[in-house]
């Protein structure tokens, strides 16, 4: 139940993202309510699959406590990463009693709030940047028994040679669900 509306925050968060970034034309991306608060949806039918199919293959390893934190990052020309958004999952899978969906569902509205006026914590991209969505896990499932495993490739992503600057910009944690998300970017050093 949990990781049903984690994952479904996801998609809509993360597409908020890409639309503050500014990769794509506005007209890209239509408004839309959600949690009673209005948001960005992909009118692209392929950008938003890509988000959707993403965030959905998550599903079965967020459930299982496999997902430590997905990300949005953005790469330039030369493959370099310029900025993460990092969502960092926090899902006790012991949880006991019934969660309210109201009272998860009041505590994710505020993280799309929060991203919505974060533009200025952000780093201006290029023209030719590109994305892409990674989840970092605690452990793989093992491929032999999990399809799931074979959905998510290990990246090839050349990493910062210093530790990032890590910008908050919002966090709750409420049984069952913990969340962070902020955002990292390179080091002047680098």
């Amino acid at each position: 139940e949990v990781a049903g509306i984690l994952v479904e925050f996801l998609e809509v968060a993360i597409t908020s993202v890409v639309y503050l970034k500014g990769i794509y034309p506005s007209g890209a991306f239509e408004r839309r309510r959600y949690m009673n608060v209005v948001v960005q949806r992909a009118r692209h039918p392929q950008l938003r699959e890509y988000i959707h199919s993403a965030v959905l293959g998550l599903l079965p390893s967020i459930q299982k406590g496999l997902v430590e934190r997905v990300a949005v990052t953005f790469f330039n020309t030369d493959n370099i990463p310029m900025e993460r958004f990092i969502f960092k999952l926090m899902v006790n899978q012991s949880f006991g009693s019934k969660v309210e969906e109201s009272d998860l569902e009041f505590s994710l509205r505020s993280f799309l709030i929060k991203l919505s006026v974060s533009q200025p914590l952000t780093t201006v991209l290029p023209r030719d940047c590109r994305w892409e969505i990674m989840a970092y896990f605690r452990s793989l499932p093992q491929v032999s028994t999990s399809k799931d495993a074979e959905m998510w490739i290990p990246t090839d992503t050349k990493q910062w040679q210093q530790p990032p600057l890590i910008t908050p910009i919002k966090s709750m944690n409420s049984e069952p669900l913990g969340l962070q998300l902020y955002l990292e970017h390179p080091s002047p050093a680098e």
